[in-house]
């Protein structure tokens, strides 16, 4: 009988703080010995001079949702979970978006019968609350909690999906209670509105005027808004897809002063520019996303942002709408860019875009790509006690990278539901070629070795306030001393 179900020879095994030489053995799921002489296995996978990294974690992903305005993305649980399993990740947790007048109960209800027949990978859900009424709030959050979705999205802008400061601290007091962590889009819709309408009043409805409707400031602005809120309460907050150095500083600086506060960034910001709204015809509708892409000083405050943990995630933000009617193009031909679906493919390239930019042209150690993009998610989301890294006990998730496999960005070699890559082109170093989660081979060689619906649904634990101290100067003197009555 053999000793694993599986073994990993010779390769370099790295998670945050270590990298070493080792065989990894696979028993059951989980990994049960990592060390040398381990054995016989009914499967072997040789990864000499290869690197054998935990499996990444997406955390911010769009899938089989409708936007606000009823548009579906392109992607369904299976589509989408096969390209994040080619791209290197073995868990994913979309957001299920509830519309005003749904119930959360509903939502959850929903996204797991699309979710459960489809998905190749694990996976769970971070839910987008739009209509916050008393019994959403006070009943059918803290019961998904229990279940273990404990995450959740609000947004600060978007007429359909805005909620207000006040419904806010509502919203932060009840998940700080109960152990959940609340995430926001953060932009000041007011800004948002008045620039809009001023440039479509004066015929500036082109795609490069999106950019333009998106100021710096509205980001800026309500970061810091957001962060005043979060520290009023004592409650943990993360700012999803940062795009501006204001805003990840307010995030490190926030951090620095003992709040429970998080920030993400996205390949967008780091390998894109508003230059690529400005291209022939409507071709710059394929690059509308919120916030904007901004420009090259960016994508250098965005490496150093990730490289000093001002900002903790590196998410997709993936968003597929198609170029036709069904997605980008529902507006017509030539859109005015306040009627295009914002959002961009790239759940796939997450990570061989960090692997080739960033360790191996050294802007980033191997560690902090690791923490990036999976050990970091792992611990915020609630996963770290079997996810984020090779360790005897945790689940087989693993993805083995081939350091010098060179690739092409094209849109036929992804393996969405999409018909373009806005990272077209990219000539990328470093790709992962085998993919295994809780021990199943679901990736091997270029070709999908698992079924649909073979992945799980992951219960995850609450937040975990470990590490955050009480801040230097409260932000209420009575809030502090009469916190147990207000709230």
């Amino acid at each position: 009988m053999a000793t694993f179900d599986t073994l990993i020879t010779g390769g370099t095994v790295a998670n945050t703080c270590a990298t070493f030489r080792a065989d990894v053995g696979i028993r059951d799921g989980k990994i049960a010995a990592l060390g040398t002489d381990l054995g016989d296995a009914r499967q072997t996978f040789d990864a000499r001079g290869k690197y054998v990294l935990p499996g990444g974690i997406e955390t911010h992903c769009h899938i089989a949702q409708e936007s606000a305005t009823g548009a579906m993305t392109a992607d369904d649980y299976f589509s989408g979970s096969v390209s994040a399993a080619f791209g290197g990740n073995t868990t994913i947790v979309p957001f299920a978006a509830q519309h005003r007048g749904q119930t959360i109960a509903d939502v959850v209800r929903q996204y797991d019968d699309r979710a459960a027949p489809k998905s190749v990978l694990d996976y769970s859900y971070h839910l987008i609350v739009t209509d916050p009424t008393d019994v959403a709030i006070n009943e059918e959050l803290p019961a998904a909690f229990a279940r273990g979705i404990t995450s959740f999205k609000v947004f600060m802008t978007y007429d359909k999906m805005i909620v207000s400061d006040e419904q806010f601290l509502d919203i932060l007091v009840m998940a700080r209670n109960n152990g959940g962590l609340t995430m926001v889009h953060a932009e000041n819709n007011a800004m948002i509105k008045w620039m809009v309408d001023r440039l479509i009043d004066r015929g500036y409805d082109a795609p490069r005027y999106h950019a333009v409707s998106h100021p710096r400031a509205s980001e800026i602005e309500a970061v810091r808004r957001g962060i005043a809120l979060a520290s009023f309460v004592e409650a943990p907050l993360l700012f999803v897809h940062i795009s501006t150095d204001a805003g990840a500083r307010a995030v490190a600086e926030a951090r620095m002063d003992g709040r429970m506060i998080f920030g993400e960034t996205c390949p967008q910001y780091m390998f894109l520019t508003a230059d690529d709204l400005d291209r022939e015809g409507a071709e710059g509708v394929k690059f509308c996303c919120s916030p904007p892409l901004r420009d090259l000083q960016t994508q250098t405050d965005m490496w150093r942002h990730l490289n000093a943990g001002s900002l903790q995630l590196y998410s997709s933000d993936h968003a597929p709408y198609r170029f036709d009617a069904s997605g980008k193009l529902s507006a017509g031909d030539n859109p005015p860019f306040n009627r295009v679906a914002n959002g961009l493919p790239g759940i796939e390239l997450r990570a061989p875009l960090l692997f080739s930019e960033g360790v191996q042209k050294g802007r980033i150690t191997l560690g902090t790509f690791v923490a990036l993009t999976a050990a970091n998610a792992a611990g915020i989301f609630g996963m770290d006690d079997r996810k984020g890294s090779i360790a005897i006990g945790y689940d087989a998730d693993i993805a083995i990278w081939d350091p010098q496999k060179v690739t092409r960005v094209s849109a036929a070699g992804m393996h969405d539901n999409m018909d373009y890559t806005p990272f077209d082109g990219m000539e990328l170093q470093g790709w992962p070629v085998t993919v295994i989660n809780q021990g199943r081979t679901i990736v091997d060689a270029g070709e999908l070795k698992a079924v649909a619906g073979s992945g799980s649904f992951i219960a995850r634990k609450p937040f975990d306030p470990t590490g955050f101290l009480p801040p230097r100067e409260p932000e209420m003197a009575e809030a502090t001393n009469f916190g147990a009555k207000l709230f």
